[in-house]
């Protein structure tokens, strides 16, 4: 995904590294390349080498909206400083994940049932060699385990202020 977002990102590169006010700069590159670099964000098990990855492509995306070559010796904290940003997208792949993963908790579906481990069939295979393959909950679970993590995406509001949308429940207004 990410070889995809630069090749999205290179293709408007006249646009991205113009004269344009920043913040619609930023407004652009978020439309067009964000949403290629984490299309089914939801479903990735990160590692570390991943995480790097994806954290040096952020760094890469606003480098070359400010035209900032690697050999200018600017620091990542000077970068982001110029243009008004923090390091986010590790948070935003959380979000996304948690979002999408209360929304299953919630209902009663084969991918529920699937994600708990409930489908009998398939392999067993015991003392596989190594370390531990990581799984989707990993990211979400803390040391409490996966009982609390359902609890708690039953009630939206606790779930939406652990992980959710920094704004809380969702409240509209009806006008009379």
């Amino acid at each position: 995904m990410i070889a995809m977002a630069k090749a999205a990102f290179n293709k408007k590169r006249p646009l991205f590294t113009s004269t344009l006010d920043l913040e619609l700069r930023k407004k652009l590159v978020n439309c067009y390349v964000w949403s290629i670099a984490l299309y089914g964000a939801e479903t990735w098990t990160l590692r570390a080498v991943d995480q790097k990855h994806l954290e040096s492509f952020e760094m890469w995306r606003w480098r070359r909206m400010e035209k900032i070559s690697w050999t200018d010796h600017v620091r990542n904290e000077d970068v982001l400083l110029r243009v008004k940003e923090q390091r986010n997208i590790l948070h935003e792949i959380r979000k996304r994940k948690a979002n999408w993963f209360g929304h299953i908790l919630r209902r009663n579906c084969l991918l529920q049932r699937v994600t708990e481990g409930k489908i009998q069939g398939g392999i067993e295979v015991t003392g596989r060699q190594g370390r531990r393959r990581r799984k989707l909950l990993d990211d979400l679970k803390d040391r409490r385990g996966y009982c609390h993590l359902k609890e708690e995406a039953l009630d939206r509001t606790m779930w939406r202020a652990r992980f959710g949308r920094g704004f809380g429940p969702v409240v509209r207004q009806t006008t009379k």
